[in-house]
């Protein structure tokens, strides 16, 4: 099962670990301490000699209550980094948007996946994401990340989620995106309580009968904060421990802050399960 990120192969049947780089004033971990180009570079540059494989570059947060930003605003903290990492560093880059705008530009200057954490639902998404020619990964969420934490609502949460997910694919298609261009997020945190979460995650290997690799992202969520009681930046060992039950479940791509000790976690659960 091996995809082409603009030029890069990689096997999607192995689990690889995605760097999280927010070039934002006001993302819920690290706000405002990548959101400058040399210090943005450093930052991705360390994380791909910790053993990351993609860099994914976001420049509006998505957390609850999170401001709006203008395309412009977004372009201009976007493009520099997907720009000067394409150009300078051996990894596959990723871009976090969910901005018709952004997903045009970074294909141009070399991004290898659209992470789109409102499924293409934005008008003229769908078209800019096809024309890119690159895989997307497309995330499940309940409502808009302004308000998605409020009352989220499920009669059965994997159901709903896996029904979403099938549902975005088949709009892709439509639209002109390879089937075997789609990577499935269940968007942990995203319109869902701590219940939800957890169910998700119990239940995680379910969402491969959809046909698609799995991209997870609980690196230092509130969920992890409710279970153990840790502020944000105390969440390292909780993070780990849900990369690697993702791991072990089947994740094709685990989304962290923490590269180098996430990279320990995988290969420890991918030699256990090379010999189960």
């Amino acid at each position: 099962m091996e995809l082409d990120f603009a030029g890069r192969l990689l096997d999607m049947s192995r689990c690889h670990v995605m760097g999280v780089l927010n070039v934002t004033p006001d993302s819920f971990s690290d706000g405002g301490r990548f959101n400058q180009l040399d210090i943005a570079f450093a930052k991705a540059r360390q994380m791909v000699a910790d053993g990351a494989a993609f860099i994914d570059v976001g420049g509006e947060s998505t957390r609850p209550g999170a401001a709006s930003v203008s395309v412009q605003e977004e372009l201009d903290r976007v493009c520099p980094v997907v720009e000067v990492i394409s150009r300078e560093l051996d990894v596959i880059v990723s871009v976090d948007t969910s901005t018709p705008e952004v997903m045009s530009q970074a294909a141009k200057l070399g991004v290898g996946l659209i992470n789109d954490v409102r499924a293409l639902q934005r008008e003229g998404a769908l078209v800019a994401a096809a024309k890119a020619r690159v895989p997307v990964c497309i995330m499940h969420i309940q409502g808009e990340p302004e308000t998605m934490q409020e009352r989220p609502e499920y009669r059965n949460v994997l159901r709903e989620v896996g029904e979403f997910l099938a549902g975005r694919v088949r709009a892709a298609a439509q639209a002109g995106i390879a089937t075997n261009n789609i990577i499935l997020d269940p968007g942990f945190g995203f319109g869902k309580n701590l219940e939800h979460n957890l169910r998700l995650l119990a239940a995680l290997e379910q969402l491969h009968a959809l046909g698609h690799p799995v991209l997870v992202g609980m690196s230092r969520k509130s969920m992890l904060g409710q279970i153990t009681g840790r502020d944000v930046d105390e969440r390292l060992s909780a993070s780990l421990a849900a990369a690697t039950i993702s791991a072990m479940k089947g994740a094709s791509i685990i989304r962290v802050h923490d590269v180098r000790e996430t990279i320990d976690a995988v290969k420890v659960a991918t030699a256990v399960k090379g010999v189960v």
